[in-house]
């Protein structure tokens, strides 16, 4: 399947951009372009009922998170939101547009993490605050409004990453309970040895040299890029995990790790359910206001999740 005019248009519009590759930007003159492109591309997002900031206690001094409430109910269902960006970039406000959408398709409250990041913080910094808002979410859930039996992670990216890793940690520590997982093009192998990335890692946003630049800033040297807290296809056991709906892109080098992912859970025993959108890009769903699968793409992972919520 050829690549979809809307994502064509998208790459045309980069290209005369003339912006840089982040690459090749500090981190910082990244993370302002990244959260500009995110925010150009997230249109008009459906209203929720109320968006808050917050701040708890974490691992290295307090973490911000980002409250949608999709109504005055109580004991609402409630969705741990991890952005994408490589560990590198992305914020609460470049998947603002994301949570908005999930908050209103789930109909559930929306907690989304500003997780420490690289090359400031290199790894398991990301891993230790994501577990951390974990933890602290199902102790104050029922402060919040929420269900405390009702916890769902989700992802995109990087993000997919920390919250197929975070369901391995709960798992590990018996608790707390998450009922589902919701991983968007995750990344779950860090030795980037899938075919995917030999036959889409240049000219579609997400290119090797990016991936080599994120990789390099998040992971310490001499790790094991095995280690299941950062490459969790890796794990030597995917039984008893949340339900899970997982997306991959065609024109992705990502594409593969989330279709092995999606893979091992399934010959563990785990519920999942798969779709491929075979003319996207990497970083799609972050652009509602430009693409209609982007949209499509919230609205799946919305009614999945309410579909999990209601079980």
């Amino acid at each position: 399947m050829p690549l979809d005019p809307q994502a064509q248009a998208l790459l045309d519009k980069v290209e005369q951009s003339g912006i840089l590759p982040y690459e090749r930007m500090t981190p910082e003159l990244a993370r302002k372009f990244y959260q500009k492109a995110c925010e150009a591309g997230g249109g008009s997002p459906p209203e929720v009922y109320c968006v808050e900031d917050m701040a708890i206690p974490g691992p290295a001094g307090d973490l911000n998170l980002r409250c949608y409430r999709a109504s005055t109910a109580g004991n609402l269902p409630v969705l741990l939101f991890f952005h994408g960006g490589g560990f590198t970039i992305g914020s609460l406000q470049s998947h603002d547009a994301v949570c908005r959408y999930l908050c209103a398709e789930a109909q559930c409250l929306v907690l989304s993490l500003d997780y420490r990041l690289a090359p400031e913080h290199k790894f398991p910094a990301a891993v230790e605050d994501a577990w951390a808002a974990t933890c602290w979410l199902a102790e104050h859930a029922v402060q919040l409004g929420a269900d405390p039996t009702r916890i769902a992670v989700a992802g995109d990216s990087a993000g997919g990453n920390l919250a197929a890793v975070t369901c391995l940690m709960a798992r590990e520590a018996g608790q707390p309970g998450i009922c589902y997982q919701v991983l968007i093009y995750p990344g779950t192998d860090m030795t980037e040895s899938l075919a995917s990335h030999r036959d889409y890692g240049e000219g579609y946003l997400l290119t090797s040299s990016l991936i080599s630049w994120f990789h390099q800033n998040y992971l310490p040297q001499g790790i094991d890029l095995k280690t299941w807290q950062g490459s969790p296809l890796h794990a030597s056991d995917h039984r008893d995990l949340p339900p899970a709906h997982v997306i991959t892109a065609g024109f992705d080098p990502l594409q593969d790790e989330g279709r092995a992912y999606a893979e091992k859970l399934k010959a563990a025993g785990v519920p999942v359910s798969f779709h491929h959108y075979e003319g996207m890009l990497h970083g799609f769903v972050t652009q509602p206001g430009y693409m209609e699968q982007a949209r499509a793409a919230l609205a799946e992972c919305g009614l999945k999740l309410k579909q999990a919520f209601s079980d």
